[in-house]
């Protein structure tokens, strides 16, 4: 299981996303500057110990209504060899580890990896802040197998649980700004 350090990270994963969010294709945004908050997320372990894998939602409160956006990060203690530039999130100094490379997950085979054992039922998801501990929150509904399909992550998120036509279903919660509890569906198996 992963450790999580209670420590420094300079630059904050918020800082970073802040300016990396708005050059997205799906980001929804407005022309000023996000205003991120971390509204929810998990967990998940590297087999191999190499990589730490989050899934974290934010929510930006820049615009008149509030959006909230999953970010799947993987944290590598060296450069991920043949990423292509906009896979880079940025680096960042952890006070522990030192530095670390902050990827896209989408890109990172490693998180793409786990998401789908995820999806099948061979992974169990973890609490995003607290050490060796499931998060029974996190939900795959239906799992099987996944020959033929593909991941595909919801990066703009919406409070409903519901997804068409989909052999497994991940859905967890987030929060936002005025306190309000959802759930939603973060990423499904569908036909490649």
């Amino acid at each position: 299981m992963a450790a999580i350090h209670r420590t420094t990270m300079t630059p904050t994963k918020l800082e970073l996303l802040t300016g990396w969010l708005p050059k997205q294709s799906w980001y929804a945004g407005g022309p000023d500057e996000p205003e991120l908050a971390i509204a929810g997320g998990f967990r998940l372990d590297d087999p191999e110990g190499a990589v730490g894998i989050e899934f974290m939602v934010v929510v930006d409160t820049s615009a008149p209504a509030p959006v909230a956006y999953l970010v799947p990060l993987g944290y590598r203690g060296a450069a991920l060899e043949g990423a292509a530039d906009e896979a880079l999130i940025g680096t960042s100094e952890h006070g522990v580890l030192g530095t670390r490379w902050i990827y896209d997950g989408v890109h990172d085979p490693v998180v793409m990896a786990r998401l789908r054992a995820l999806l099948r039922g061979e992974a169990v998801p973890q609490h995003r802040t607290i050490s060796d501990t499931p998060d029974p929150t996190v939900v795959v509904r239906g799992t099987g197998p996944a020959d033929g399909l593909a991941v595909q992550v919801n990066r703009a998120l919406r409070p409903t649980e519901a997804a068409q036509r989909s052999p497994a279903v991940l859905v967890a919660g987030w929060s936002w700004p005025d306190g309000t509890a959802v759930r939603g569906v973060l990423a499904t198996l569908a036909p490649s």
